[in-house]
């Protein structure tokens, strides 16, 4: 009896051993499967998107929109790195809101992006805004390169119950359903707290903007001043070089030399030229104008650009002098930008949101169309990037 109730025991041990064998068997088994399931695939321009706020802005939930409806966005350019980045971004909205409805061929929501072809030209601008206007879009994106130019424009779209949404630079017109861009402000007052660090809080800065109109270009420039006078006393401010006025300083250059009181490359005699070598203003170049610039403010110990093309401008107008010891920071990471950033020519910048812009434009747009109601401001995110961040994980994002 002894011996059967041993065997029996026997018997039961090993069942026990061998389930619970199985059951890590098994476990061994789900382990990857499970972790397969959690495995979400992440869009690589996702980055790009998480940092719109408010959240409604980076997805395309719940915009349902009629089959053909039409969207138009209007950018400041046509070309160039951040405009072709503003397109990516626009064209990926309309691939997820077709998607999303299941719409194909005719039935797809169109979504187009347009810009002049010389970059913030205001009567182009115009230009394509009436030609858009007049194909009754269910609502328009734009980039304003002239606050006060397109406000005929908005008024006849009101009219047509055509929604107008702002992105990158808006403008004070009381009927726009939303503007969305980068906080300017913010990341001007950023830029020039982090260029009075790198000048120890002494100097002369000289700042080169992209404009005189657009609202983005004021709001980049005062906001710069506004937190040097603020809060660094000891940063004074130089010249301000406005690049769509470049006729008006040509004219003042081409004064001083014939006057005496300028000499290109070289210290002023005092002394007028004579008539028959007076120089004309259409004779002097942007060059000549940049150079002059910097000339007239020697003690200068810092620059700021409010764009990639006023940074292009600046350096190299610095490359010119062979200068080394002005600091210079700025605005956007085109491929020129980068490199300078790389080789230490440009000490950092701050990297907007082309891509989210676009896409953001899109949500806002059709959310317009719908009648669903929008945000006034949506913040499409910045970063500040110095020559030790390119490599970081959450700046590389950012880039395009």
């Amino acid at each position: 009896m002894k011996k059967r109730s041993s065997i029996i025991a026997i018997l039961l041990c090993a069942a026990m051993l061998t389930c619970a064998c199985a059951a890590r068997s098994d476990d061994k088994v789900e382990e990857p499967v499970q972790a397969e399931k959690q495995k979400v695939k992440v869009k690589e321009y996702q980055g790009k998107l998480d940092i719109i706020e408010p959240g409604a802005y980076n997805n395309v939930n719940g915009l349902n929109l009629e089959p053909g409806s039409y969207i138009s966005v209007i950018g400041k350019a046509d070309g160039g790195q951040f405009w072709e980045e503003v397109k990516k971004g626009v064209d990926q909205a309309a691939r997820d809101i077709n998607k999303n409805l299941g719409y194909e061929g005719k039935d797809k929501v169109k979504v187009t992006y347009s810009g002049p072809a010389a970059a913030d030209n205001v009567d182009e601008q115009v230009n394509i805004l009436d030609e858009e206007l007049a194909r009754y879009p269910v609502a328009l994106g734009i980039s304003i390169a002239d606050a006060k130019a397109c406000e005929v424009q908005f008024d006849l779209a009101a009219e047509s119950d055509i929604p107008i949404v702002a992105f990158d630079s808006g403008s004070d017109y009381q009927g726009l359903m939303a503007t969305v861009a980068t906080d300017n402000k913010a990341a001007s007052k950023e830029a020039a707290s982090r260029l009075a660090e790198i000048m120890k809080e002494t100097g002369k800065v000289i700042l080169f903007a992209h404009d005189s109109k657009s609202k983005a270009a004021i709001d980049r420039e005062n906001a710069f001043k506004e937190e040097m006078q603020q809060n660094h006393p000891g940063i004074t401010i130089g010249d301000v070089y406005h690049l769509d006025q470049l006729a008006d300083l040509q004219k003042k250059v081409a004064e001083e030399i014939n006057a005496g009181t300028y000499k290109k490359g070289g210290e002023a005699t005092g002394e007028k030229l004579d008539e028959q070598d007076e120089v004309t203003p259409d004779s002097i170049t942007e060059d000549d104008v940049v150079d002059y610039v910097l000339a007239k403010n020697p003690d200068a110990k810092g620059c700021f650009a409010t764009n990639s093309d006023a940074m292009k401008v600046a350096l190299n107008g610095l490359d010119r002098m062979e200068e080394e010891n002005i600091a210079l920071v700025g605005f956007d990471a085109d491929e020129e930008e980068i490199k300078a950033l790389s080789d230490g020519k440009i000490d950092g910048l701050i990297v907007q949101n082309p891509f989210g812009m676009g896409y953001a434009t899109v949500i806002a747009s059709a959310r317009a169309a719908l009648e669903m109601g929008n945000e006034a401001i949506v913040d499409t995110g910045y970063t500040w990037v110095t020559k030790k961040k390119l490599k970081d994980e959450n700046v590389a994002k950012m880039l395009y």
